[in-house]
């Protein structure tokens, strides 16, 4: 346990070097002279002085060998400065530190709906395979997958905020805000949280141990509950860390459409206004999270998980 542990941070430090160097090279390999679309983010004018990006290549130290500039950048980087903001003007640190605040609220609220439906509704299902509950489950799943984002969150305002009234269409102000945006993004990882629930508890509900639990006169909830839950509910810890890692910047039609001021609607008006440093600063920090999100749930699966434990052992 203790040699994967280093070997996975090994691999964590490697990985994250390498993301590091991509995020530094964003502005170089986007096509044009990176300073040239500084400038032009900042003045908004195409026809920009050459005088004056001469100027700010050898203030922003761009004049410099490459080497130079990245051993540069990864330093400040490592102390938390990530550059200014070229459209507010802040700190991109603490943007990103706030936008990650919302960001990891709502894919936590999202993905704890998805969960709590998903491993009882599975489980159900596996323990009654071609019943009404499998056939409805089955149904859930495939419309739950095919319907995207784009449609269910307009369906989703029209429907509780400007008809009925119970919810706010757009912001973020209040609980109430969370919860339209986290129920539509909670469809698609729940269909898929149920579909994996349901297939790993058909093949625990098969192992020997539920046949001598069930010999032993427990009825099939008692042998659920008792045996066959912690094992059946395992890969949902994966899939729950990668849709986590995945939704931390991977919500941008959601938070565009809600008004959610979280990292993907970030990442998306630092595109559009081509906001270089908090588009290095933002491609890092989501992919350096998602790597430690997945490193955090390899290290639970293994710890959850006896066979996988006694497998390394040996």
């Amino acid at each position: 346990m203790l040699a994967r542990l280093l070997q996975r941070l090994l691999i964590l430090g490697l990985m994250l070097l390498g993301v590091s160097l991509i995020a530094f090279l964003v502005p170089f390999v986007s096509g044009g002279d990176p300073v040239r679309t500084i400038l032009m983010s900042r003045v908004r004018d195409l026809a920009v002085d050459p005088a004056a990006v001469e100027a700010m290549r050898v203030h922003l130290g761009l004049d410099r060998p490459l080497p130079v500039q990245y051993g540069t950048w990864l330093w400040q980087a490592l102390q938390g400065d990530l550059g200014y903001s070229f459209t507010s003007g802040r700190p991109v640190a603490s943007e990103i530190g706030r936008a990650l605040g919302v960001s990891v609220t709502l894919a936590l609220t999202a993905l704890g709906i998805a969960a709590a439906v998903a491993i009882p509704l599975g489980t159900l299902a596996a323990t009654r395979p071609g019943g009404t509950v499998d056939s409805a489950t089955t149904l859930m799943i495939q419309t739950f997958v095919a319907t995207p984002e784009y449609w269910l969150a307009p369906m989703g305002i029209l429907v509780f905020a400007l008809y009925l009234g119970w919810l706010p269409s757009a912001g973020w102000t209040s609980w109430s805000s969370l919860v339209l945006p986290a129920m539509v993004l909670s469809l698609r990882p729940m269909a898929y949280f149920t579909q994996v629930t349901r297939a790993t508890m058909m093949d625990v509900l098969q192992a020997p141990y539920i046949t001598a639990a069930r010999s032993r006169g427990l009825s099939m909830r008692q042998t659920v509950m008792r045996h066959g839950l912690r094992n059946g509910s395992l890969p949902v810890v994966t899939f729950f860390a990668l849709w986590l890692a995945g939704l931390l910047g991977g919500s941008v039609v959601i938070e565009v459409i809600f008004a959610i001021p979280g990292m993907g609607r970030l990442l998306y008006e630092a595109v559009v206004n081509r906001d270089v440093p908090m588009l290095q600063g933002g491609f890092v920090s989501i992919v350096a999270l998602s790597i430690l999100i997945n490193t955090i749930a390899d290290i639970l699966y293994v710890a959850l998980n006896p066979a996988v434990r006694s497998g390394h052992a040996h």
